[in-house]
């Protein structure tokens, strides 16, 4: 019922925003612009859909993660940004009693907007490769590096700041996490890119940050750091599936409507084996991926396959967005179909959240070293 539900919403409020997001990207604006998205939020909030995995006690509906992958599978279907509001990032929680009302909540509520400032110029995939410095000065701690490719950066007021405050101390207990709102100094700038993805360049120039704005312990925010990486990992998976089902019946449809040679391209093999191929590669990523997401709900370690449905996945995606694009041919091109707005968002789910490589590493990793047996992935 809520799988319907949020398909219905996304047919009926977003899909038909589409090709108002293709002008506004095309003109170098936001896609969406603030007021529009908390218009769709509020009007998705008296259907229910407020706080999808945020606990009862701030209002949320705290659906569990299986829900949450079928509605992301279903938030996959367009390009359109938007998400469901009354969320915060997962690490948040982590924040004391007067962090909660100043980030968590307000964060919730929509009135402030946070990002995760985690990557650097030298440090993405190699998470324990960050450069920037936290340096302690009485009651305060002074920022100093820059941080890269960070979603939401450009819009945030607040970010979640990973720095060096222990150089001598063990990998995994160098760095801290720090809340940090923009009035404090630091200055964001927009990153092209290929596709519409727009992240930013955080600099921080000795910018002073009060003790208490420490998210977690000292010292202890690199595990806060692979705590929200992993929990994002198999969301990449989740819009994938969403997104390579609505492509592939884009390209069932115009197979009937396309001829050559007297006959519609949907009785040519070429045609039917990549839709065969598409469609199988679908249902096996998603159930990679609902898998992944059951784990959580049922408390267990999910990381190993929350790997696997970001690898395959973001794959899977890129396989089919460009088999698509082929049997639309030279209209797949154009702009005048979203085909060609999707193939420069899906290459990009093979670099965020860990590369394809750091994937294979991670889980080739677990089996060599018996953190994960054969028999338990039956």
């Amino acid at each position: 019922m809520v799988q319907q539900t949020v398909r219905r919403f996304v047919e009926r409020e977003l899909i038909p925003l589409e090709q108002q997001v293709l002008r506004n990207e095309r003109e170098g604006k936001p896609g969406m612009s603030r007021e529009e998205l908390k218009d769709l939020q509020l009007k998705a909030k008296e259907m229910g859909f407020w706080g999808i995995n945020t606990p009862e006690e701030y209002g949320g509906a705290n659906l569990g993660h299986l829900m949450q992958a079928l509605i992301t599978i279903e938030l996959g279907r367009t390009f359109v940004p938007f998400r469901f509001g009354g969320w915060a990032d997962n690490i948040l929680y982590y924040c004391n009693e007067e962090q909660k009302k100043q980030y968590l909540i307000p964060t919730i509520n929509g009135e402030r907007r946070s990002c995760f400032a985690f990557t650097e110029p030298g440090a993405g995939s190699d998470t324990q490769g960050i450069r920037m410095r936290a340096t302690k000065d009485g009651n305060e701690w002074i920022l100093n590096g820059e941080k890269i490719f960070i979603t939401g950066g450009n819009e945030a007021d607040f970010a979640m700041v990973f720095a060096v405050t222990d150089p001598d101390g063990p990998p995994r207990r160098r760095v801290t996490c720090f809340l940090v709102d923009r009035e404090m100094g630091w200055t964001s700038t927009p990153i092209p890119t290929m596709g519409e993805w727009s992240p930013a360049s955080l600099v921080f120039d000795n910018v002073r940050v009060p003790e208490d704005h420490i998210l977690g312990e000292l010292h202890g925010g690199y595990n806060l750091g692979l705590e929200w990486i992993g929990y994002a990992r198999w969301h990449v998976g989740a819009t994938a599936v969403g997104a390579a089902r609505r492509l592939l019946q884009m390209a069932i449809d115009y197979s009937h409507q396309r001829y050559t040679f007297g006959k519609p391209i949907a009785e040519r093999q070429a045609i039917q084996w990549m839709i065969a191929d598409s469609a199988v590669e679908i249902e096996a990523a998603k159930w990679l991926v609902l898998r992944a997401a059951w784990m959580l709900d049922q408390g267990m370690d999910n990381r190993h396959y929350a790997s696997m449905a970001k690898l395959y996945g973001s794959n899977m995606g890129n396989r089919v967005v460009d088999r698509v694009l082929q049997i639309h041919g030279g209209m797949g091109y154009t702009k005048e179909l979203p085909i060609e707005r999707w193939y420069g968002e899906v290459r990009l789910w093979r670099v965020y959240d860990g590369t394809d490589e750091i994937q294979r590493l991670i889980i080739s990793r677990n089996l060599l070293k018996g953190h994960v047996k054969m028999d338990d992935l039956l």
